[in-house]
This record gives structure tokens, C-alpha cells and sequence, in this order.
């Protein structure tokens, strides 16, 4: 099994690659590290055991699952139609929908029972996000702001595991939720960039966006304010935590990879869009992770 050469799918005619391929695994990079970042800030006021951590990771993986392939179920006739996604596992007919179904629903069901386990609090929110993430699929068809949707879903992995340590919210409660905006400006920020490739597709399925609704120009400003956003809110979080000069230093390396990645992305001029999105987001998200861990070892 080796890393194709988009470096977001993976080559070879097992279930094995067709299942990871049919949630974009390669993606987890975005979100993943994240999640560890909310274990190491519950682990300064509540002990992190080895059970619960792989507990989180499990339910991490299992709702992004059920997400990625809810969403390809709903986009399939999208896909079929689109060019750039023609490929996928379910247009290309190496995946029924039948067997996408009975993995989306094995994978919510995973979900669930692995909060479940964590303690009640997680259990009890389960629900309600395993609905936000599903939910994201149908966004496009109803506003523009459907990155943002997407970026509170992800927040959802560090929030997660915060509350799979602690089984209760911050103190004070605001420290959580601007973990919650770091990844929501964040994420959002760079499926605006994500959306540019699918400008001209999205206008005639009637699809939104803010680069439909913006133009490509004012939609690379908005992503732009949006990171900004979210490098103010990880500083913030980071006073709140607190933590110390490993995990700032982390700040800096990705808000200076942002700025680099915003020079990658031109208007009509889509070539590097693949690094900008995909390399660079991965590489800061290890950073920011890096960061938190390292100071999490240093205390």
C-alpha cells in the first residue's frame, strides 16, 4: 500500500485501499493532531490514561468515518458529474452503496459506544455531534457559509478530547470554546481555498460557497481573515491553558506557514492549490501538535 501521487490517496485493489480512500484517510492529518492537542490541555488538570486516549482516537476516527462517507453518499451523483471527483470509490463503481451505507452506519454506531465508555458527558454530546458532521453534506446546498460548518465539525476533535480527560467543560468555559474557533477559522478558512477549484462546477449545480457567492479574489481575503482569526484564538487558548514557550513557539512556525501558504494561492492561478491545501495544513496542524506535547513533557 503506498501514498499515490496526489499524496491524498492511496494505490492498490484491496478493501483495505478502497475504504480508506473512500474517506480521504490521508486527510486526518487536518483534524487528528488537534485532538491530541485537546488530551495534552485536559492532562494539566486530570490525568490522561492510555485507555481513554486511544478511546478518543477511536471515537476520532470512527466519527470522521462516518462523516467522509455520509458525505459521498450524498455527493455521489455530485461526483459522477464533477470531473475532479469522477474517480471516487462510489461513481467509479469499486464501492456499492450499500456496503458505503453499512460502513457509515458501523462507524456511528463505533462512535457512540466509544463515547460511551469515555463517560457520560461525551456519551450525552455524542448524538449531537455525530448530527453536525453528517449534517455538513447537504450545507453546500443551502449556504455559503458551509466551510465554517465543516470547521465547527472538525472543532469538534480537540473539544472531544478535552472532555474524554476531564468528562466536564473548561474553566472558564471560554478557554474551550476558543480551541473550538482555532479550528473553525482554521479549517474554514482553507476549504474556502479547497472550493476555488470547484468554482465554475458549483455555479452550475446550483452548489454554495463563498468563492460562488464572493468571487475567487474576496474569497481568498475572507480565508486570509479567517486564519488570522484563528492564529488570535490558539494564542488566546494558549494564555487560558496555559502553556508555556514550546507550545507558542508551535504558534508562530504555523502562523509563519500560513502566511506561505496564502502566497501559494493566486487568484485563476490554481497550480500550487494542492500543496496550499493539503501539505501545508497537515504540516501545521503536526506543528501546533508538536508544540503542545512538547511543553505538555517540559512542565
Amino acid at each position: 500500500m503506498t501514498v499515490g501521487v496526489d499524496g491524498q490517496v492511496l494505490r492498490g485493489g484491496s478493501r483495505l485501499v478502497a475504504y480508506a480512500n473512500f474517506v480521504k484517510v490521508a486527510h486526518t492529518v487536518f483534524a487528528l493532531p488537534f485532538t491530541v492537542v485537546g488530551l495534552v490541555s485536559a492532562s494539566r488538570v486530570h490525568p490522561l490514561s492510555v485507555r481513554v486516549a486511544l478511546l478518543a482516537v477511536v471515537a476520532f476516527g470512527a466519527a470522521r468515518f462516518a462523516a467522509m462517507g455520509f458525505n459521498r453518499i450524498a455527493d455521489v451523483r455530485l461526483d459522477a458529474a464533477n470531473p475532479r471527483t469522477v474517480g471516487r470509490e462510489l461513481p467509479a463503481g469499486r464501492m456499492s452503496l450499500t456496503e458505503a451505507w453499512a460502513l457509515v452506519v458501523l462507524m456511528g454506531a463505533v462512535f457512540v459506544t466509544a463515547s460511551k465508555l469515555l463517560n457520560p458527558l461525551c456519551f450525552a454530546l455524542s448524538p449531537v455531534a455525530l448530527a453536525w458532521v453528517l449534517g455538513y453534506s447537504y450545507a453546500k446546498r443551502f449556504t455559503a457559509l458551509s466551510h465554517l460548518w465543516l470547521g465547527l465539525g472538525m472543532a469538534i476533535a480537540p473539544v472531544g478530547g478535552y472532555l474524554a480527560v476531564t468528562g466536564a467543560w473548561m474553566t472558564p468555559w471560554w478557554g474551550l470554546a476558543l480551541l473550538a474557533a482555532v479550528v473553525t477559522c482554521w479549517g474554514g478558512g482553507f476549504d474556502v481555498i479547497y472550493s476555488l477549484q470547484d468554482e465554475a462546477f458549483d455555479r452550475a449545480h446550483g452548489l454554495r460557497s463563498l468563492t460562488v457567492a464572493l468571487g475567487p479574489a474576496r474569497a481568498i481575503l475572507t480565508s486570509r481573515a479567517l486564519h488570522v482569526a484563528a492564529v488570535a484564538a490558539l494564542v488566546g487558548f494558549g494564555l487560558v491553558a496555559p502553556f508555556g514557550a514550546p507550545f507558542f513557539l508551535g504558534v508562530a512556525l504555523a502562523a509563519a506557514l500560513l502566511v506561505w501558504e496564502h502566497r501559494l494561492v493566486v487568484p485563476g492561478d490554481y497550480r500550487r492549490l494542492d500543496a496550499a491545501f493539503f501539505a501545508m495544513n497537515g504540516i501545521i496542524s503536526a506543528v501546533v501538535m508538536a508544540g503542545a506535547v512538547a511543553d505538555a513533557l517540559l512542565r
